[in-house]
């Protein structure tokens, strides 16, 4: 097998949520960034762009020749939620580029992400849920629901992101923020409703407890830091009607994302440790960096919105757990795609 044909598999099989390989990385180079460790956080900056390059490279060649592969995702509502990372990919790539000038980029970033959103927010739901005629779709529930929650709530940090720079949009800007933050409220509440009913209806065996649902954490994390933005914004319309609603969940949200944080890691430990499933380079771990990363970013922007200085102590102590997270996975990555992909195999040779 030459490279090119590992290629071409990575482009036919591309899971439609590695884009959380560009949301990890990226959230974990912001916190580095909040830290002032510039050196590492470029390092973590060059990283997720390079991998943002490869996989809309890999996704643009997916759609137009592997369409129905493409297809059979969208229709599959365990793996079509996955799509959304593009748009919390995009936008979070982009909230990074801002803290280093790169606001003309970051704005074009927040245009193509805000439109897919809207677009996959109609479209997904129709052809994964609604439209399917497999039945019953609750059953095919999962943590990965909640991207669609990430999502909106991207779009809404990287308009509140945005919103200094550009005093002529600065209320454009914030009403996109306020609203597409509204919505990831709506949409984390019908997702846990959806989530929390397959639980309850259906057996959850090990196998099924993926790191998808690390998601559930990650979404109330950027909850929080989209909403710790919204409150530090100028006077607004919309800021001003929604401040002090923003400003008290952002700790109602923080507060649940930390009772979250030990149940998940006990889930992980009776998946692993218990029921003896192996631990193994997937693209769904990547689940699991962007909450722990997202988590320790929430806490430095929820301790400056909110005077609350303990919180941001607890969130850069955590951040370091994801950077060593990211740093394993990151890791195991490269071995898989070598193994994989860039070591070519020998042609078997018929007799």
């Amino acid at each position: 097998m030459t490279v090119l044909d590992g290629l071409r598999g990575c482009a036919r099989t591309l899971d439609p949520g590695y884009f959380a390989l560009v949301m990890a990385t990226g959230i974990v180079s912001i916190g580095m960034h909040l830290h002032g460790l510039t050196t590492v956080s470029a390092a973590l900056l060059l990283v997720s762009a390079v991998a943002y390059v490869v996989l809309l490279a890999l996704t643009g060649w997916r759609l137009v020749r592997f369409r129905d592969e493409v297809r059979t995702d969208l229709t599959d509502a365990s793996r079509a939620f996955g799509f959304f990372t593009f748009v919390a990919g995009s936008n979070v790539l982009g909230i990074r580029l801002t803290m280093d000038g790169w606001h003309s980029t970051a704005a074009v970033l927040l245009a193509a992400a805000a439109a897919t959103w809207l677009v996959l927010g109609y479209v997904i739901p129709w052809t994964a849920v609604l439209g399917t005629r497999r039945r019953p779709v609750i059953a095919k529930a999962n943590g990965s629901w909640f991207v669609w929650v990430v999502a909106a709530q991207s779009v809404a940090l990287a308009a509140a992101t945005l919103e200094p720079v550009y005093d002529d949009l600065r209320r454009p800007l914030s009403l996109v923020a306020v609203f597409a933050w509204s919505v990831g409220l709506f949409l984390y509440a019908a997702a846990g409703v959806f989530v929390a009913a397959r639980m309850m209806q259906y057996p959850l065996r090990p196998v099924d407890l993926t790191p998808s649902y690390w998601v559930s954490m990650g979404a109330a994390a950027i909850t929080v830091v989209a909403g710790s933005r919204i409150v530090a914004m100028e006077s607004a319309p919309m800021v001003d009607a929604t401040r002090g609603l923003v400003a008290g969940l952002v700790v109602v949200f923080w507060a649940f994302a930390t009772w979250l944080l030990p149940a998940l890691v006990a889930a992980g430990w009776w998946r692993h440790r218990t029921h003896r499933i192996r631990l193994r380079y997937e693209p769904g771990l990547w689940s699991i960096v962007f909450p722990l990363g997202m988590y320790g970013v929430a806490g430095i922007y929820l301790a400056e919105a909110d005077e609350l200085p303990w919180v941001g102590v607890v969130g850069r102590t955590e951040l370091w757990v994801a950077v060593t997270v990211w740093a394993a996975v990151f890791a195991a990555m490269l071995v898989h795609l070598w193994r994989t992909v860039l070591r070519p195999r020998p042609a078997t040779v018929g007799r």
